[in-house]
């Protein structure tokens, strides 16, 4: 599955578009994740616990859109786009989005 940020996929040509997809994951970190955080940010510095769990939500929510992208027969999502949000001060939304295509690739033309 080919995903993108971009409109056009070089060297490929959209022959269908399948429709929007996306993807949500909600995560929120344990008391003990958060106890932890807590003292890190007393002495400054990167708080790996949050940084673990916003690129494993950020991944799970690319994962489920590309399984909704598969699941109307897409095999590219172009315009793909990330967002997050924090829902009641203690968890953290994920959303990947965009544009489930059917895509093929253009000949290759020889370099004279």
């Amino acid at each position: 599955m080919l995903v993108v940020t971009t409109e056009n996929l070089p060297g490929y040509r959209v022959i269908a578009v399948r429709g929007h997809v996306f993807g949500v994951v909600v995560r929120s970190r344990g008391v003990g994740g958060n106890l932890i955080a807590s003292l890190r940010a007393i002495f400054g510095g990167e708080i790996r616990e949050y940084t673990e769990m916003l690129e494993e939500g950020r991944r799970h929510a690319v994962e489920r859109m590309i399984l909704n992208a598969k699941a109307i027969g897409a095999n590219a999502v172009v315009m793909m786009r990330l967002d997050s949000s924090e829902i009641g001060g203690s968890m953290n939304e994920f959303l990947a989005y965009g544009t489930a295509v059917l895509v093929e690739r253009l000949p290759l033309r020889p370099v004279p």
